[in-house]
Formats: structure tokens, sequence, C-alpha cells
């Protein structure tokens, strides 16, 4: 008996996912267990594996399209199975339909011509090989008629063809040549450099020998992945739709540094469990102001302010498949082992597309905090995870002068510091102040292992 496989719905707050791969397509034999597709929500990944033994029947979606969660995906039957009372009324079935649409225009268009009806070529349904590369036959016939040269002309169509409207971008580029110019730039193999004519056409005098072609193409268009889409997207969204602001201090660092040397021995002693980092004690330190800032661990709404009563920390971490913020539910509940533990779970989450994807929402967290201070960054701008209000930059330690009294002076370790905020909803005075109390915090950190 035929079944349907659905989209997968993972979370609560996830809407659509994007396909990433399918491994299975109409007519293949599938066995138990074996990776149908795989999908990505907001930048968590996923493997979907058949429940049955069949064949695929159908398959209503491809590779980089967007499918609504619960949406009928595949059905796998037995060969020649109808599966027609299983597509009533669902979207499947209207994808199907789209696809056998053109199935019917082609017989249709073999009736007619057996009926003798003359039938129009239809441009651009092949390619023809230039060299290592293809061209459809209306771009080479516009090209040919303008005299343009095509090996200078990145190929929008599938796998890098020209098509028409790549020659014609090119001849916008292009000043316009006069017959004689165009007369003389087809038999010569010229190109006109400017327009020096009426109206800025090219003349003759304007035509040189076209670029060398080894190096005329000295760069490669890679197509973004769903991923990078997704950064892109919130990223724009973020600076477009809000007021940032960046304010940068620095803090003393000999205390965390101190603690650091510390809990390194405790742990090769045994006598902690967990390996508790700079970056695990700055946001101890960053969990304990916003406490004491609580219009800081808020969303701004447009019309209001959403404060928490509890810390949902998101932090920043680096992929192989691009930047994740997972969420730290109720870090101020945690203590500094605790909190630890917590922040390398969801960051190993998501370094193996395990995390889920709903402590991976904006929505999720109440404030973030992005460290680049392993990378040696010495100052930067991070970018409001929307509709958080700020964001905590943390910055790698470097020594600076400081006063130690009675007018002696040395260099110290600082850890830099970096709060952006969104100045709709937190005043430049309030800003300073929660980033003075972080340094405050980190300077003067105190815990029970």
């Amino acid at each position: 008996m035929a079944i349907v496989v659905i989209m997968p719905k993972q979370g609560q707050s996830v809407e659509s996912c994007i396909i990433g791969s399918v491994n299975k397509k109409k007519g293949d034999t599938v066995k138990k267990g074996d990776v149908l597709f795989s999908y990505e929500t907001d930048k968590a990944s996923f493997e979907e594996e058949s429940p049955v033994d069949g064949v695929v029947l159908e398959c209503f979606y491809q590779e980089g399209d967007e499918v609504p969660v619960l949406e009928n995906m595949m059905i796998i039957g037995e060969p020649g199975e109808d599966y027609s009372a299983l597509l009533q009324g669902s979207r499947g079935a209207e994808v199907e339909s789209r696809n056998e649409a053109p199935v019917v225009a082609k017989e249709e268009s073999v009736k007619t011509e057996a009926k003798g009806a003359v039938s129009q070529p239809q441009p651009d349904s092949r390619s023809e090989e230039i060299g290592t590369r293809f061209i459809s036959p209306r771009a080479k016939n516009l090209a040919s008629k303008e005299v343009i040269d095509t090996a200078a002309i990145a190929g929008s169509g599938p796998h890098g063809r020209i098509i028409e409207k790549d020659v014609q971008a090119a001849l916008e580029n292009r000043p316009k040549m006069t017959p004689l110019a165009k007369k003389i730039a087809s038999e010569e193999n010229l190109q006109p450099q400017s327009g020096t004519g009426l109206a800025g056409t090219a003349r003759s005098v304007d035509l040189v020998p076209p670029a060398n072609t080894v190096y005329a193409n000295d760069y490669e268009d890679k197509k973004l992945s769903n991923m990078r889409k997704l950064i892109a997207r919130a990223m724009h969204a973020s600076l477009q739709n809000s007021a940032q602001l960046t304010h940068h201090l620095g803090a003393d660092a000999r205390r965390i540094l101190e603690l650091r040397k510390k809990a390194k021995a405790d742990l090769e002693a045994g006598k902690i469990s967990a390996n508790i980092t700079l970056n695990d004690m700055v946001c101890f330190a960053v969990i304990r102001a916003l406490k004491k800032f609580p219009n800081v661990n808020s969303h701004f709404l447009g019309e209001s302010m959403r404060l928490f009563n509890k810390v949902h920390l998101g932090v920043a971490v680096d992929t192989e498949r691009g930047l994740m913020v997972p969420v730290v539910k109720n870090a101020d509940d945690l203590s500094i082992v605790g909190l630890s533990n917590q922040l390398k779970e969801v960051a190993n989450a998501c370094k193996t597309g395990s995390v889920n994807p709903d402590i991976l929402s904006a929505e999720a967290g109440s404030f973030t905090v992005s460290n680049l201070g392993n990378y040696g960054v010495e100052i930067f701008t991070p970018v409001i995870n929307l509709p958080q209000s700020a964001i905590l930059g943390v910055n790698t330690i470097v020594p600076r002068p400081k006063d130690l009294g009675d007018g002696v002076y040395a260099f110290v370790p600082y850890i830099g510091l970096s709060l952006t905020y969104d100045h709709r909803a937190l005043d430049g005075g309030e800003a300073t102040r929660f980033l003075k109390q972080i340094a405050l915090e980190i300077e003067n950190l105190e815990f029970e292992f």
C-alpha cells in the first residue's frame, strides 16, 4: 500500500524547510532506513529516512525548493500502484499537475505536427558548445549580429550557459557602433573601447583588439548556500530595521585570568567537571549585569518593550555551514559549571547539525554574546539579533597602561567589550552604564566551583 512521506515539523517555530538534496528520485527503489532527502530549517540540517521498502512513485519538490512543514514530499509504494486517493486536496497534487502540464502540451504538439501543421522552432531550447563554454542559438545570433565577444560574458543560464539576456546586458555596457565600425570589427575581430562619435557612438578609430581571453574571466560565480541566504537576509533586516549604535570599553582582565588559571588546575586535579573558559566567565558576568539592567534584557517590538524576568542567553557559534546563535534558556539559574556545560552542549549541537531549531530562533533569546577574542580581533561592531535590544561583542585581551596609584603606571591585560544596542530601545546613557557594569562584574568576578 502506498504511503505519503511528509515534510517533518522540526520545532514549534518552524513553518517551512528548504530542500538541501534529493537522494531518491521518482522510480528509484528504496529500503527502509534509506535517506530520501535532506532539508534545512533556520540554520539546522536534517535527513529524512524511508519508513518502508518500496519504489518512489512521486517526488513533488526539488533541491532548493522551500516546502511548508507537514506538506507531501514523496509517495512510496509498489510499482504502478494508484496513489491518487492519497492526494485529495493536497498541495502535492497541485505540484504534480504543474509538473505534468508540459508533457500534455508536448503530446498535443506532436499530434498537431502529425496533421501537417507547421511548428515554430523553439529558441534557447538547446545549446551550442563554443570551446568549453555553451551559448544558446538566440544568444549566438545576437552576439554575431552586434559583433560582441562572448568570451568575456558570464553566462547566467543552466551550467553557466550564455543566454540572450546575457548578451543584451553586455550590449548595454558597450557603446553603439557606426555601420563602418561594426563591419571592421567583424572582419578584424576588434571591439570598441570608447565612443568618440555623435551621442557616444563608437567609430572605427575607437576599435581595439579584444582582451586576452586567458585572463578575461578571472573569477567564479558561486551560488550562495541556503544557510548563507538566511544569514544575509537576517543581517540586512537587522541593519535596515533598527537604529544601531556601538560603544567600546575595556575591562581589566587580571581577575578572570587568575580564575581561569585556578579553574584549569582544579580540572586537572579532578575537583571540577567542566573546563571553564574565559568566555564562560564573561557570559557569567554578562548575566549578572543583565539582572541589574532589565531594560537591556529585552525585545523591542515597535510600540512596546518586552522585558524578560529570566536571562535567555544567545551565544554566536562559528560552524562549517555558517554562523549560528543557539540560546541557553534560564541561564541566570545556572552556576558557572552549569553554564559552561550548557554553552559547550549547544555549541557542539550546532557543529554536528543536531541542534533544536527552537533555540536558534532570534525570539528565543533575550540577549546575545559574540566572542571573537580567540581570533585576535581587537575591536568590532556586532550586529543585533532582532528583536533583541542589544548584543555584546567580546574582543581579544591586549596589554594597556593603567594607573596603579601613587604615580605608578604599569601595563595590565585588558579585554575589549563592544556593545551594539538599538537606540530605539535604549538611550546612550543607559547603554553606557550597562557596559560599564559588565566591566565591573568581570573585574570583580566571584563564583563557587
